[in-house]
């Protein structure tokens, strides 16, 4: 059998942790095990009863979106999902992702991006997955909110290192599918999230749960001698990775 296992990432938006659990715990398919990275951050702590059947690493130090992906190299299964914090997957996500593999191997995720430029024009950006229902597979440029892919694209993944000064709150989506790009003949894709069947969606609650005032895209960060919106520290990293060589499947 197939195992899988799943990575929560907690950082803020601990007010969902419960909800979110739950939702994994009630898959389709067994799930093997799960982790829970907890960055540092101000947030109500999550109840120590809620961590009883996790394996829970808890850092001193908000160490932004790239540890989980380190954190993925103790899982023991076939598979990993990683999931934001603001992610509710369906009871058949899991399970759509493991059909979807059989014939699209590679990164699959619940929202997918197809840029129309390197520089993250807005209104040149396609969106796909549970905030735009798509019927089939689609492949994409990236995905992100969730990350399914089977343990050995890890070593695709760290088979580049970041910089020493990349920017540690984004970024890992647009590096992820470079390295598969790069290294592998797989591709980059969202499983079906039929209209009709919101249970094989990989968020349910994108809409209200995305848009909290918590989210990356939603504020503003001082990096270096700059203040930069999360939506410009993207852009950056995209224009970064097409001029080392990341095609963009429009652009």
């Amino acid at each position: 059998m197939e195992t899988v296992s799943i990575i929560l990432n907690s950082y803020r938006r601990t007010r969902w942790f419960a909800e979110q659990h739950k939702a994994i715990k009630n898959q389709s398919v067994p799930i093997n095990e799960i982790f829970v990275w907890q960055n540092k951050s101000d947030s109500e702590p999550i109840e120590q009863s809620q961590k009883n059947d996790v394996i829970f690493v808890d850092c001193n130090q908000n160490m932004g979106v790239w540890a989980r992906f380190a954190l993925a190299l103790n899982c023991r299964s076939d598979y990993i999902a990683i999931f934001d914090d603001d992610t509710i997957p369906g009871t058949k996500w899991i399970e759509n992702c493991l059909n979807t593999y059989k014939t699209h191997p590679g990164l699959l995720g619940t929202v997918g991006v197809i840029f129309g430029d390197k520089y993250y024009t807005w209104n040149k950006v396609d969106r796909l997955g549970w905030c735009k229902p798509n019927e089939t597979v689609e492949k994409v440029d990236i995905v992100g909110h969730c990350w399914f892919f089977h343990r050995d694209l890890l070593s695709i993944f760290w088979r580049e290192l970041p910089s020493t000064n990349q920017i540690p709150i984004v970024g890992e989506d647009i590096h992820f599918a470079k390295m598969i790009q790069k290294y592998t003949n797989q591709g980059v894709y969202v499983p079906p999230h039929p209209a009709n069947d919101m249970e094989m969606w990989g968020s349910i609650k994108g809409e209200p749960y995305g848009h909290s005032a918590e989210g990356i895209s939603m504020n503003l960060y001082q990096f270096g001698n700059m203040r930069l919106s999360g939506g410009q520290m993207m852009a950056m990293e995209l224009s970064n990775a097409v001029d080392n060589g990341f095609k963009l499947l429009r652009a």
